[in-house]
């Protein structure tokens, strides 16, 4: 029998064969998900366009420690003294995120939805209490304090994957690595710490429907806001900096943030502060908030003598407004050394005059070989500038030029010390150049 070469004939030709093509487009999110897991778990495609990298990137690490994708995943909770230990480490967390939570959990009352909070690990240190958990089979038995929801333990899950990599994602349905959470879609943000480490992540889940609203958008702004004031928490030894292009957003989840430290350093910035700033260089030497910002330690410091929000200029030329908030208490750290308060002496000169008292001293306590004190000569006074300038010049040369480690002993910023060397040089630099 003749085959039929027509193209009607080529295309029916492979219907119902093995070499039949498959449905090359997903008309939905289920369709595109069932083709992303055919192509990755039977055929060993990786599935790009149809589902997010971040899940295809779980997938990948699932399938090397889990290799049976329908069994029962046990969601057991962690040992009695493990939890005892993840609930202490994390009160601070616990204490920062304790406002918002309720806020979160009294708007998602009409819902089904859970919220979970869960430490750097994946350990769950808080979860919304729901009554219908009885039509929730699945979120029963993880919704619960102290179960581990690691990728490790149970997959490809939003917390799981925001613990993994530190980035938000939502996860949908069969998305899930186990077949068992395909009816749960989630959504997770990150919450960092002032050392920019993953502290925990905040979770919205739900069992068996859609959200019915931007549950990313929900999450991520709570977690914002959670994040926001852990930062605050932890910085009893920083000058914090509220700034923002308009002032109605200082207060919000919109505002940027920075700790300033009392070496002037930034230490930390949240991400609305890397947005405006950009991100901070690895080297804390580099941090030098004048340098970044474009004004020195004393300056910042005098805008936390005000309530209301003051305009700045940054180094880049973009202009905020800024209010300043000092953290330091009792046992904070002391900032009295960055900018001379009203009716004190500046801290380059408190360093002279006490210098300049040892060079006394040490003139009285050694008289001259024969015993009689050695008669004053008539010396041109130095002045406070030329003190001054001794005392940098002597501490840079004490530490080989390093202006750092210079900036660190004279407890001064090293914006304050490249300012100070450069109008000496400029000052020789201009008899040199009105002789020519």
């Amino acid at each position: 029998m003749a085959l039929d070469r027509s193209p009607a004939g080529s295309r029916n030709a492979g219907i119902g064969t093995p070499d039949a093509p498959r449905q090359l487009f997903a008309s939905t999110p289920t369709q595109r998900v069932a083709l992303a897991r055919q192509q990755f778990f039977e055929e060993g495609v990786r599935p790009s366009g149809l589902v997010g990298e971040a899940v295809i990137q779980s997938w990948m690490r699932c399938s090397r420690t889990h290799a049976d994708r329908q069994r029962i995943v046990p969601f057991d909770p962690v040992t009695p003294s493990r939890l005892h230990a993840t609930l202490a480490r994390n009160r601070q967390l616990l204490e920062a995120a304790r406002q918002e939570l309720g806020q979160m959990e009294h708007a998602l009352a009409g819902t089904d939805c859970r919220v979970i909070l869960t430490d750097s690990e994946g350990v769950v240190v808080h979860v919304t209490q729901q009554p219908a958990a009885a039509q929730q089979p699945v979120l029963r038995k993880t919704a619960r304090v102290g179960v581990n929801i690691s990728e490790r333990i149970v997959g490809t899950t939003a917390p799981g994957i925001v613990a993994s990599t530190g980035q938000a994602c939502t996860v949908d349905g069969a998305e899930h690595y186990f077949d068992l959470l395909c009816q749960m879609r989630c959504a997770a943000a990150p919450i960092r710490d002032v050392t920019g480490q993953l502290a925990g992540v905040l979770d919205l889940t739900v069992e068996a429907r859609r959200f019915g609203f931007d549950a990313a958008s929900m999450v991520a702004l709570y977690a914002t806001t959670i994040e926001n004031r852990l930062l605050q928490a932890q910085s009893r030894d920083h000058l914090i900096l509220r700034f923002q292009a308009s002032p109605t957003l200082l207060g919000t989840p919109l505002e940027a943030l920075a700790g300033i430290a009392p070496d002037g350093t930034i230490a930390w910035l949240n991400n609305a502060g890397a947005r405006l700033l950009g991100r901070l260089p690895e080297a804390a030497d580099e941090r030098d908030v004048e340098f970044l910002l474009g004004h020195d330690l004393a300056s910042l410091l005098r805008l936390g003598r005000r309530e209301a929000a003051q305009p700045l200029r940054l180094a880049s030329g973009l202009g905020v407004w800024v209010q300043a908030q000092l953290k330091g208490g009792a046992d904070g750290a002391d900032f009295r050394h960055a900018v001379a308060m009203p009716g004190e002496a500046s801290p380059l000169a408190i360093e002279t005059r006490e210098a300049r008292q040892t060079q006394l001293a040490a003139a009285e306590a050694y008289p001259d070989a024969d015993g009689t004190e050695a008669s004053p000569q008539p010396q041109p006074e130095p002045t406070l500038r030329e003190h001054s300038r001794k005392l940098i010049e002597d501490t840079l040369a004490a530490h080989g030029g390093n202006v750092s480690q210079a900036a660190r002993q004279l407890r001064v910023s090293r914006g304050t010390l490249y300012r100070r060397l450069r109008g000496w040089r400029d000052e020789v630099a201009a008899p040199d150049s009105g002789r020519n």
